[in-house]
């Protein structure tokens, strides 16, 4: 069976005053139909950059489109035509941006705006629309639909603005649904809100979704298969349960050693250990070297790793490290 998303080789540059840059190099990806892929990484990865090359959103200028492909279920993207993207979005590809404060439009009421993206895709009246986005803010569920519906975005919460942006996300029934940190500035009690909304439209739906976040507890939770993502490349990549269980890359080991363990015996003591760390930064993007981009802060790192960006190889769990090729290599031998 195809895949329904496939992404390969992807490269994004954009001229800035430093020159070009890429913030995507080499990045592919692989979904199938109501499967879930998590990607995950630190801010300044790539990981919404990839988002938003899926979803044919990459301002341009200052941003290209540099090399690779984009299909969604065998139709390539990169190159279609504007109108065709206008069709897909939407329609076949819905999204949840990150901040619905400033995603949503503060001078229209809400259910206007679901009804839009109805009415744009679907030849219904505005009547129906807007019997159809009632019926979506009661599938979110918002409190009060009938009430909520000519709210304006300032009179909700956030937690109440982010499932009307999925009610926008889901208004057409896309094949595809991207979360771009769908749970960012909302309190703990809400986010698993929204995380159980999402796996509860998946089931319902049945549609494919692409979790970007940097919360490793939210991919243990709801991602089938997992990329990491670091300086605009995926690291690792794999079945979920196998990178949490067995993370390879360096990185990968890191993020996942950042969750705090809380032991409630030591707890009561007041001896919980300090949490791990990653040192340094994710580099800017003009300053990187033709090795490693993690080497700098990989407490691992051999000289090969600051010459030669590793590849990413390997069947099935796939990872970009020399150490981890080389001792693969001498476990064969």
């Amino acid at each position: 069976m195809s895949p329904l998303l496939d992404v390969r080789d992807l490269r994004v540059e954009f001229a800035t005053r430093h020159g070009t840059v890429t913030a995507l190099d080499g990045v592919s990806l692989r979904l199938e139909p109501g499967e879930t892929l998590g990607v995950v990484g630190e801010s300044g990865c790539g990981k919404s950059i990839t988002a938003l090359a899926i979803m044919g959103l990459i301002p341009m200028p200052p941003g290209r489109i540099a090399g690779g492909s984009i299909r969604l279920d065998g139709e390539e993207l990169i190159g279609a035509p504007e109108r065709r993207l206008r069709q897909l979005r939407g329609r076949d590809i819905g999204m949840i941006f990150q901040e619905p404060m400033t995603s949503l439009n503060p001078v229209f009421r809400v259910g206007d705006q679901i009804a839009e993206a109805i009415l744009l895709h679907q030849d219904v009246s505005r009547d129906e629309a807007r019997r159809r986005a009632l019926d979506l803010l009661r599938t979110v569920g918002v409190p009060d639909p009938g009430q909520r519906i000519d709210a304006y975005p300032h009179e909700l919460s956030g937690g109440l603005r982010q499932r009307v942006m999925i009610a926008i996300a889901i208004s057409c029934q896309p094949r595809l649904l991207i979360a771009d940190e769908p749970t960012t500035a909302l309190d703990v009690t809400v986010q698993a809100q929204i995380f159980d909304l999402i796996r509860d439209i998946q089931d319902r739906l049945g549609v494919a979704v692409i979790l970007i976040t940097h919360d490793m507890g939210a991919i243990a939770e709801m991602a089938d298969r997992v990329a990491v993502m670091y300086a605009g490349r995926v690291v690792e990549e794999g079945p979920a349960d196998a990178i949490l269980d067995s993370p390879a890359h360096p990185y990968t080991r890191g993020l996942i050693g950042c969750i705090p363990a809380i032991d409630p015996a030591l707890a009561a003591l007041d001896r919980l250990p300090p949490l791990a760390e990653i040192p340094g930064v994710v580099p800017p993007l003009h300053l990187l070297g033709q090795g490693c981009a993690f080497a700098d802060r990989c407490i691992e790192a051999v000289d090969i790793c600051r010459k030669v960006a590793p590849p990413l190889t390997g069947r099935g769990h796939a990872v970009a490290c020399h150490l981890h090729a080389a001792a693969a290599a001498s476990e064969e031998s």
